[in-house]
């Protein structure tokens, strides 16, 4: 079955060689064949990583059917990002397997992990919500206005360019 690694470290001073080492032996012991390795080396608060982007469009092409991690936090910046990419990789009928952890998505645990991580994700969710919400009932209550300024201060009159003109030219003709 063919597959792709990824694997991530934060700083330069990190190297990548250790996860790709054992995802290696791992491939090679679970007869799978290895289409691309992919590394970045950028913290994970970034959603988007040059080589989780490379790799997530080849996974939309069509170019593998496994993604093999070391660990899930190799993968996503936070539990909403990670069940993202999970969601994405279900619908594409791709596996990802985090080999320290033990965790293949085809699995019945697999499929129970991705359960969980789904509430959490709904939990987290909500409770931004609630945070959100909160702060702007205080603000209310504070007597602080909300939403956009009404009218602008810039009151000078602008000269017809661009887009508009060219489509008035276009209905004049």
């Amino acid at each position: 079955m063919k597959a792709a690694i990824y694997t991530r470290v934060s700083t330069n001073d990190q190297t990548n060689d250790n996860q790709l080492i054992e995802l290696r032996k791992f491939c090679q012991n679970n007869n799978y064949e290895i289409v691309k390795e992919y590394s970045d080396t950028i913290s994970g608060t970034k959603s988007s990583r040059p080589e989780l982007d490379k790799m997530l469009k080849a996974m939309r092409d069509k170019e593998f059917k496994v993604v093999i991690v070391w660990k899930f936090d190799r993968l996503g910046r936070s539990t909403a990002h990670l069940l993202q990419v999970l969601d994405e990789m279900k619908n594409k009928k791709v596996r990802l397997i985090a080999t320290s952890q033990n965790v293949d998505t085809e699995t019945p645990m697999g499929k129970f992990f991705y359960t969980i991580l789904s509430g959490f994700a709904e939990m987290e969710r909500a409770m931004t919500v609630e945070r959100v919400n909160l702060g702007l009932k205080r603000a209310r209550v504070e007597g602080k206005k909300l939403g956009r300024p009404f009218g602008g201060k810039d009151k000078k009159r602008r000269k017809l360019s661009g887009y508009l003109l060219r489509w008035q030219k276009k209905v004049v003709i």
